[in-house]
């Protein structure tokens, strides 16, 4: 629990814009799979200031997963592509690729963008970070399912376990000793972008 359910939510969800709900607590029934990722369990905040709660938790690693999830499909890819480029020292060529893949279909979110980034996702030998963003990128809407066949449509959690995982993946490569300041960095460029319309 995150917080006194006896409390009101501060009015905050005007920073919640780009988010897929103002509320935590939504956010969590609108998409349950979340809860199979994250221990933590808003209780009456919103998604803004349930944000804040995870990154001074015990295991501010949350915050990743919580904004994975929260902001939506082309903010979260977009979120991921950034997060890694301010960590760009410790990617492999391959990742930089994907990550150019994730920027033109962000840039450009229509379909042969799209797939373009999830074949090279999940063409990926050994996925890292980039390729984990590329998938993200497929996964953000529209069909899991080659052109040519029939639909099969992209489930709401899979672009945000994609995202999670190249977030935190890469994270995982920064020497321990700075891993809290660039975490910290992450979730204040998560929170930019959540605002911004």
């Amino acid at each position: 629990m995150m917080s006194d359910s006896h409390t009101e939510p501060q009015d905050d969800t005007a920073a919640a814009a780009n988010m897929r709900s103002p509320y935590a607590v939504k956010l969590f029934e609108k998409i349950p799979q979340i809860a199979e990722d994250m221990a933590s369990r808003p209780v009456n905040e919103t998604s803004p200031a349930f944000l804040k709660a995870l990154l001074r938790g015990e295991t501010p690693e949350e915050a990743v997963t919580f904004a994975a999830y929260a902001l939506t499909p082309r903010y979260a890819v977009w979120w991921a592509h950034e997060c890694l480029q301010a960590i760009s020292d410790h990617l492999t060529d391959e990742d930089r690729a994907m990550l150019g893949l994730c920027a033109a279909w962000a840039a450009d979110p229509d379909e042969p963008n799209r797939y373009a980034a999830m074949d090279a996702g999940l063409a990926a030998p050994e996925p890292g970070p980039g390729a984990w963003v590329a998938m993200a990128a497929g996964w953000s809407s529209g069909s899991i399912a080659p052109p040519d066949q029939p639909e099969v449509p992209v489930q709401p959690f899979m672009c945000a376990r994609a995202v999670n995982g190249g977030v935190l993946s890469g994270l995982a490569r920064v020497p321990v000793d700075q891993r809290r300041r660039k975490l910290a960095h992450f979730i204040s460029m998560a929170e930019v972008l959540a605002r911004n319309a």
